[in-house]
């Protein structure tokens, strides 16, 4: 058990920073580190989810209570581009994150937001998709809130270290224009602040560590999903 929670979950640190910091973090990183593969001319891409839930909020509340072994459904797309279109199952057991994906077509996704999973189940090759469609039509996941932010990504390859900067985290409740746009957006956190990721396997590097733990920023519990949900229920655009 314990070998297969080593191999299959990895560790995700977050911290909440201002401005200054995040830029100071940029720079220090930049000089070690290279951008991910989805980084385009201007360093930096959009990333746009739409966050899924049950008809209890299961994903919401057991996050807020910190049930230890818990999971979530979104689908992403990365700028404007369709063809990136994927499912994720994003799991947490005892602090450790592993992430299941497939891609979707439009048509998947149309299918998916029109209540057509079953059709979609028996459609369908794709395991992670038919296990999402099982839990639409017994457990009845909806969507529930896009989440969009800007993200500046940098990776350590040899020992599979993955650092994001995420800026402008909004959330909207505009889930019918989620692939076109145009939705009225909900900045989630005070102005000038943004949120710092570390992901790695087992062992976070001295010199990341030291760069992105400088004695200023705090580890934090923060989940994107669950503040954006948060944020439309205090402007009165959704119940948690």
């Amino acid at each position: 058990m314990e070998g297969d929670v080593i191999k299959r979950y990895r560790n995700e640190w977050k911290y909440i920073c201002d401005e200054g910091e995040l830029a100071c973090l940029d720079k220090r990183l930049a000089a070690v580190l290279e951008k991910d593969r989805y980084s385009e001319e201007k360093g930096s891409y959009e990333i746009h989810s739409l966050y899924f839930d049950d008809y209890q909020d299961t994903c919401a509340r057991e996050n807020e209570a910190g049930v230890a072994s818990r999971f979530k459904y979104r689908i992403r797309y990365y700028g404007t581009h369709l063809d990136t279109l994927h499912l994720e199952c994003k799991e947490k057991l005892n602090g450790r994150c592993h992430k299941e994906s497939c891609p979707l077509t439009p048509e998947m996704y149309e299918a998916i937001i029109e209540g057509r999973t079953e059709e979609l189940f028996w459609a369908t090759d794709l395991l992670l998709l038919r296990r999402f469609c099982v839990d639409c039509m017994t457990r009845l996941f909806r969507p529930k809130v896009i989440i969009d932010y800007e993200r500046v990504a940098y990776v350590e390859p040899v020992s599979n270290v993955r650092i994001t900067l995420d800026q402008y985290i909004t959330a909207a409740a505009g889930i019918d224009s989620f692939l076109t746009g145009g939705y009225l957006r909900y900045p989630v956190l005070d102005r000038g602040f943004h949120v710092l990721e570390a992901k790695f396997d087992h062992i976070l590097p001295g010199y990341i560590r030291n760069m992105i733990s400088d004695g200023k920023l705090v580890q934090t519990a923060f989940s994107k999903y669950y503040i954006g949900r948060a944020k439309l229920k205090s402007m009165g655009r959704g119940i948690l």
